[in-house]
């Protein structure tokens, strides 16, 4: 990117956003007390309870051939729709980071406007939990304050049975289910013959996102926004990792009545924000933008990255193919995600007046 490019994107963005009037300080799950954090799933099951949000369209349709949208479902459901909608629009494209940072931003709005909720979005800082993270502390079974069981039952589908979400918690995508989760340390195995996308299939998940792992990807890429997305979204990188070590729901695996379509596209990404750690670790992936961001001036206002997925070519373009974006490039919402017509250059600045908001470190 050239140097008249990127101070043209601060001039824009220096402009476009001006001072919170306060900045709320995310923190780190296990920095929440016990009541904050039952504060916190109170609020998400309060959103599993309220009814389909009927603004809510399938703007990208792929998501269709596994499960139409429902009235029959919550809006928390709806947002879980939202991104198994977006699929193939949001991930390895330039939309990856500025997407989900909206995405999880207003999420944490929703539960603020319509189900009271008055604490800051968490994060988890799965670099805490790399060295074993199937005996991690974040796996409370606290019925209330948990977040519940890493490895669910085996004989039931692999439903948690412990934690705040194992009772009173069914999602609707792609079929009627209990949230799942499945523990899975080479969860790559099955895709040895796939070489081009997972060179390393004995890997095991929890090496791509150790803090030695993560602060070289901080380092490094130095202005280099499509070089840093790569190193975190990549097929084997620390993004996926952590959606497949947990696996079920957030691994993207089918549930066991969902149909067969479902199966024949899995694992995917589509309905992975079933699971209420989706938005503890996405909200810690756009940590890691936000602590890229701050670490060089260079790479505060770096972005490349085009609109149209393309795995054909993925070396060439792991994040996207032309028509290229910009900061004026408006992010998809699927009619739900408020405020419509939000750009890529209203949520560059975490602390900005849009979204007013920082991490705790």
């Amino acid at each position: 990117m050239s140097v008249f490019i990127l101070l043209s994107f601060a001039v824009f963005i220096s402009h476009a956003l001006g001072a919170c009037s306060s900045v709320e300080v995310r923190k780190e799950w296990r920095t929440f007390t016990s009541d904050e954090k039952t504060d916190w799933i109170t609020a998400v099951k309060c959103m599993a309870k309220l009814p389909h949000n009927d603004s809510l369209v399938a703007t990208v349709g792929e998501f269709a051939a596994v499960a139409n949208i429902t009235s029959d479902s919550s809006y928390y459901d709806d947002y879980s729709y939202v991104h198994s909608d977006l699929n193939p629009t949001i991930h390895f494209t330039g939309l990856f980071f500025p997407f989900h940072r909206y995405f999880v931003w207003s999420y944490t709005q929703a539960l603020k406007n319509d189900c009271g909720y008055t604490g800051v979005a968490p994060y988890w800082d799965w670099t805490l939990d790399s060295a074993n993270v199937l005996d991690a502390t974040i796996w409370s079974d606290d019925p209330s304050s948990g977040l519940g069981q890493a490895l669910g039952v085996s004989t039931n589908d692999f439903v948690v049975s412990t934690g705040g979400f194992s009772t009173d918690f069914t999602l609707a995508y792609p079929s009627a289910h209990g949230l799942r989760r499945n523990y899975t340390l080479r969860p790559w195995t099955a895709f040895a013959a796939l070489t081009a996308y997972f060179p390393l299939p004995e890997l095991e998940a929890n090496s791509t996102f150790t803090p030695t792992a993560i602060d070289a990807i901080i380092s490094n890429y130095t202005g280099n926004f499509k070089g840093f997305q790569t190193a975190v979204e990549y097929f084997e990188g620390p993004h996926a990792a952590v959606h497949e070590i947990v696996g079920g729901d957030l691994g993207g695996y089918c549930p066991k009545d969902a149909n067969e379509e479902c199966f024949e596209a899995e694992p995917s990404p589509t309905f992975s924000a079933n699971e209420p750690m989706f938005w503890l670790h996405h909200a810690m992936v756009d940590r890691l933008w936000w602590l890229w961001q701050n670490a060089n001036s260079a790479n505060l206002y770096a972005f490349e990255g085009g609109s149209v997925q393309n795995l054909s070519y993925y070396s060439e373009y792991p994040n996207g193919s032309p028509p290229w974006l910009s900061m004026d490039s408006v992010l998809p919402n699927d009619g739900i995600l408020l405020p419509a017509q939000t750009t890529l250059g209203d949520v560059w600045i975490t602390e900005g007046d849009f979204l007013c908001y920082t991490y705790d470190s």
